[in-house]
């Protein structure tokens, strides 16, 4: 079977990108995937596959056919070990020189990307997301067995939520393109002779991408920004973290793949592999052909990166201090069961993970009267621990720490906490049901003051909390947006009765550009982020200067090239 033309993939997959921008105007809960593995398609036997196809390519060479190939990489030169099994995955990867790589780039955007048109580009793309939807767990089990994601969540996080994320960019450059004609006719008299010009208007990509995948959560940030890049033109070079090489491994093979079966070059997809020892980030970035750059991952690397990208575009997210303000609840129960689940999910290894919880020193008010700060903190640490009670239910939240660094900055935390300050919660390896050797721990909660603000304005990756006495609620506020400001934050939790106390806040919030969640608790994860509706990092503090998505992370990355003329009678 032949697979269809551009044009004729654009008609086939245009009534799901038009439900997709409907979605994005009304910013509505819509996704045209099912979010749990059991009710994907013959589930059962797409997981087996999935896992023998794992199985197969373990210590083995991985097959990837591209430019520039200078040897090959794997362990123990790439730390791609199995949180889970904690055994190496022995896959060999092949290296390939940069200035290949980025030469075959530019060759691959003249020889008819460029030419295309959006609706073409947009066609082939769509395609290549329903292909990764049926190779899906494939990258489910890649995912699993690199960052530690339990089952379910690269499933969902990483798997389904990733696709909407890349449909939406994908949405979006296709409504920023089609707000450009391709052609006009203007016309004005100038004096008493009339002028008419015909005019014709060309979406031009900017050039070579570099797109940076994160160690936790590779696909989630780092597929729409490669649709954003492909379907304004561009082509782009994926550099994948050291320890998680393999899902954005398969994807850059199935969009080669599917590229060239759609008559394009296959080397507008690429893969650039380094090593801990012989980092390769700054080459890439400081390329004189790179003309955009994606990153998401630490806040040190990711300021360097905007520092010095230019004149590449940047689009970061890095890292910050998400917060929480606990000021007065109805149900005080309720929300710190809401915390508790959110401070477990996937060790709070996710960007979008509270970290400060601000309390005023009197305590938090109740219907029932003002609940003591040392009551409520122990009550939070209480909820946590009843919520990881069993191994089962701890494997099915906590999952397994993606590495080794994260358990020694446990450690270190946990030392100095009990110096100056208490212990709510001490981690502690919990035995994973199904792998004996998994890299577990339970969560670190500490209580503190604000005289401790070194401990914890900062991001501390992992599973660690920090239960934060303030003078009194204002002054929670101010420690909180404060945090934001200075080191940055993603999302933010109030919880408040008080309406004026609210307005204030969200107006705080807004300044320093966190996404705000007020007063929810139930069985909706807190920090969860919806695509379509959900605007992801807002662009306004340390923690990133973009945002999916919106129409600034797309619209950039082309610009228009214009030719006119005299019209002919």
């Amino acid at each position: 079977m032949t697979t269809p033309l551009p044009d004729a993939l654009f008609a086939r997959h245009a009534p799901r990108l038009e439900r997709a921008w409907q979605a994005c105007r009304e910013r509505h809960c819509w996704s045209p995937f099912p979010e749990m593995p059991a009710r994907y398609p013959d589930s059962e036997a797409a997981q087996a596959a999935s896992q023998a196809a794992l199985d197969a390519m373990l210590d083995q060479p991985f097959t990837l056919a591209q430019p520039g190939i200078t040897g090959w990489l794997g362990y123990p030169d790439l730390p791609e070990v199995s949180p889970y099994t904690r055994r190496p995955l022995g896959i060999r990867y092949p290296q390939s020189d940069p200035d290949a790589l980025f030469e075959a780039a530019s060759a691959a955007i003249s020889a008819g990307w460029r030419q295309a048109t959006p609706q073409q580009r947009v066609g082939v793309l769509m395609e290549i997301v329903e292909q990764l939807y049926v190779q899906l767990f494939d990258t489910v089990q890649a995912v699993f067995h690199t960052t530690g994601q339990s089952f379910n969540m690269s499933y969902a996080g990483s798997g389904v939520n990733a696709l909407d994320r890349a449909i939406e960019a994908i949405a979006h450059a296709w409504d920023a393109m089609r707000q450009v004609p391709a052609s006009a006719t203007w016309e004005r008299q100038f004096g008493t002779t009339p002028i008419a010009l015909d005019k014709r208007y060309r979406l031009m990509p900017r050039g070579v991408a570099v797109c940076f995948a994160c160690a936790s959560f590779p696909t989630w940030n780092a597929w729409p920004s490669i649709m954003a890049s492909l379907a304004t033109g561009n082509a782009v070079i994926v550099k994948p973290h050291p320890a998680t090489v393999l899902p954005m491994a398969l994807t850059v093979r199935l969009m080669r793949a599917q590229l060239a079966a759609a008559g394009f070059d296959p080397n507008l997809v690429t893969l650039a592999l380094d090593t801990p020892a012989a980092p390769l980030g700054k080459v890439l970035v400081r390329h004189p052909r790179a003309a955009i750059v994606d990153f998401t991952g630490s806040a040190r690397f990711g300021q360097w990166v905007e520092r010095n990208a230019h004149p590449a575009l940047c689009f970061t997210e890095t890292s910050g201090c998400n917060t929480v303000v606990l000021e007065s609840c109805d149900d005080l129960d309720a929300v710190l069961r809401s915390l508790a689940t959110t401070l477990c999910m996937f060790s709070a290894q996710m960007c979008t993970s509270p970290q400060n919880l601000y309390v005023p020193r009197q305590g938090v008010r109740t219907p029932a009267g003002v609940v003591p700060l040392d009551v409520v903190a122990q009550r939070l640490a209480q909820a946590v621990a009843t919520l990881i009670d069993s191994p089962a239910r701890a494997a099915m939240i906590l999952a397994a720490i993606q590495s080794d660094e994260t358990l020694a900055l446990l450690d270190t935390l946990q030392a100095q906490g009990a110096a100056r300050g208490k212990v709510l919660l001490a981690p502690a390896p919990y035995p994973h049901p199904h792998y004996p050797q998994a890299r577990t721990a339970t969560p670190l909660m500490l209580q503190l003051t604000t005289a401790e603000r070194d401990l914890y304005a900062q991001e501390r990756f992992g599973p660690v909390s920090f239960v934060i006495a303030c003078d009194d609620a204002a002054d929670a506020l101010k420690q909180a947006t404060s945090d934001v400001r200075v080191a940055g934050g993603l999302t933010a939790f109030l919880y408040s009765t008080d309406a004026g106390f609210i307005a204030r806040a969200e107006d705080a919030y807004a300044e320093a550009g966190a996404q705000l969640t007020i007063n929810l608790s139930g069985p909706m994860p807190l920090n969860f982020a919806a695509a379509y509706s959900d605007y992801h990092v807002s662009g306004l503090n340390p923690a990133g200067n973009a945002s999916l998505t919106d129409h600034a992370f797309v619209a950039s990355r082309f610009r228009i090239a214009q030719a006119r003329w005299p019209r002919q009678a």
